[in-house]
């Protein structure tokens, strides 16, 4: 099989508008009013410029952070399936959809809408793929449940031939306060999460959701194991 043929299913990756604006343009500021910074190397930059930046910066990440979680997950809309009856994107819904229907919290819906966002170009550390983009916006339960999910997993692949891996993985953390939820969550809201007739809402269900957790002040992620 030829090099092309192995690598027939690659995909062409548009360029996005805002990469026009390299190669000596400088790209757009975000609002009117604000600054660049003259200097192109931080230890350049003066504290007047690192003022006006720091300001900006705030209130750009402020904005934006839902914005580009949202985006990331949506590069995840149309992937094909490498087996489940759906894909990571709609698996994500669906985990979300399961938990705002058995009545938990907001919170607990927006982290199970972003729990597996790096299953696919981080399958290794999606768990903890997952707690980095979240933690610093949810309470402590819902950030050791992303870390671990994925072992807790394990649980539920008796039936799998080529797994070498501890089924029991888990184990080693009970007794710990956020055990049991994290095992509700993986048992309830996410092995099972996999159905293509299950009626899984629309992402605009969770928007407003994603919106208000995500406009959280961020708060420092705990040393936990």
């Amino acid at each position: 099989m030829s090099e092309a043929e192995q690598h027939s299913h690659t995909i062409t990756i548009e360029v996005p508008a805002s990469a026009k604006y390299s190669n000596g343009r400088r790209s757009p500021l975000a609002k009117p009013g604000w600054q660049y910074v003259e200097e192109a190397e931080l230890a350049d930059f003066s504290a007047e410029e690192w003022t006006f930046l720091n300001a900006q910066s705030a209130e750009y990440s402020t904005e934006e952070r839902a914005n580009a979680a949202l985006r990331m997950l949506g590069t995840l809309k149309d992937d094909p399936s490498f087996g489940y009856q759906v894909n990571t994107y709609t698996h994500c819904l669906q985990s979300a959809t399961m938990v705002m229907r058995a009545g938990w919290d907001e919170e607990d819906i927006v982290t199970a809408l972003f729990h597996d966002m790096g299953l696919i170009v981080c399958p290794e550390a999606h768990g903890p793929f997952s707690a980095a983009l979240m933690g610093p916006l949810v309470s402590e339960k819902n950030y050791w449940m992303l870390r671990h999910h994925q072992i807790f997993m394990n649980s539920h692949s008796d039936n799998d031939p080529s797994f070498t891996g501890d089924k029991d993985a888990r184990e080693v953390y009970r007794g710990h306060p956020h055990f049991e939820y994290t095992a509700t969550f993986v048992d309830k809201f996410d092995q099972n999460a996999l159905q293509a007739d299950y009626d899984t809402a629309s992402i605009e269900v969770f928007l407003p959701m994603v919106y208000r957790v995500f406009a959280r002040k961020p708060h420092a992620v705990p040393v936990i194991d």
